[in-house]
């Protein structure tokens, strides 16, 4: 990250209130917001979900039709081989889906600059929140609301963490507009799918340790 120009950003307390700056890299938050690569990434993450366990049987594989209907010629209809030919009913399938991999790679680069660009589009419309650390003093689902509401945010919500802190987890799971997640798994699908992005200082660093100087 040398030779890079950097931004300040404030960092706050749980109760809103100024405590620091951190010095990120520049194209981490403050670069341009690159749609296309924001639409590769989510229909990337999108189809690595898909099982592709879809199949079905071709004629080889449904069972029976191993004798031949009627012979080969003279009874006036027409030749058949099988029973379970894909035209007769209870036959087979022509081109039907197969077991597959629905995953799309997209290059190291891409999802770095991805990611910046979901992280530029939090920030440039002032949605982005640093805190210096999310803890809680009970796993109580109410102490996250209250937390969130002294830090002025509403609707969706998404907490990445250094770590997920089981306490912080156990407080958030039932919450159905609230995600916390780990630095290590945050990908622009999570970003783009909520309102609001709170950043711990460590996680922050961690993220421009891991992607910043590439974007």
């Amino acid at each position: 990250m040398s030779n890079q120009e950097t931004l300040a950003l404030p960092v706050l307390s749980l109760s809103r209130e100024q405590v620091g700056t951190v010095q990120v890299p520049a194209p981490l938050v403050g670069g341009p917001v690159r749609k296309h690569l924001l639409h590769e990434a989510v229909k990337a993450q999108q189809a690595s979900w898909r099982a592709g366990t879809a199949a079905t049987k071709t004629k080889g594989k449904v069972r029976g039709g191993g004798k031949k209907p009627w012979r080969q010629k003279g009874t006036g209809r027409a030749r058949a081989g099988s029973t379970r030919s894909p035209l007769w009913p209870g036959g087979g399938t022509i081109f039907g889906p197969q077991p597959r991999s629905y995953e799309i790679r997209m290059p190291r680069g891409a999802r770095r600059a991805a990611l910046c660009s979901a992280l530029a589009s939090r920030h440039g419309e002032g949605r982005l929140t640093i805190v210096d650390a999310f803890t809680l003093a009970e796993p109580k689902t109410k102490r996250v609301l209250e937390t969130l509401a002294r830090l002025g945010l509403e609707g969706s919500t998404l907490v990445v963490v250094p770590e997920v802190d089981p306490l912080v987890w156990r407080a958030a799971r039932n919450l159905p507009h609230v995600k916390v997640i780990a630095e290590g798994g945050l990908a622009v699908f999570d970003v783009l799918g909520h309102r609001n992005l709170v950043l711990t200082r460590a996680a922050l660093e961690q993220l421009a340790a891991r992607v910043g100087g590439d974007a």
